[in-house]
């Protein structure tokens, strides 16, 4: 059972790293044409980590640096999965 927890967190954190990479894929690229591959898949990742990241964020939002915002919730969630994924294995 507590493989099938771990397998789970680390699926999870592939697609938190998926998102990170499709954020700046948009900063750097800009925005995707709707109904292309590029952003289905932002809509879809959106999908699956904003209902996870939205409550951290609340509590702690982004941080502003200048002209730059840090989303500290996903780090927080980010790190607080792979404690998780250490204490269970």
């Amino acid at each position: 059972m507590l493989a099938l927890v771990s397998l789970v967190l680390l699926l999870l954190q592939l697609i938190l790293v998926a998102r990170v990479v499709l954020d700046w894929s948009v900063a750097l690229a800009g925005p995707s044409t709707a109904g292309s591959f590029r952003y289905r898949l932002t809509r879809g990742v959106t999908a699956i980590t904003e209902p996870i990241l939205a409550p951290v964020r609340r509590i702690i939002p982004p941080l502003r640096v200048g002209g730059v915002a840090i989303d500290l919730a996903f780090i927080v969630v980010f790190f607080a999965i792979v404690l998780i994924r250490s204490l269970i294995s």
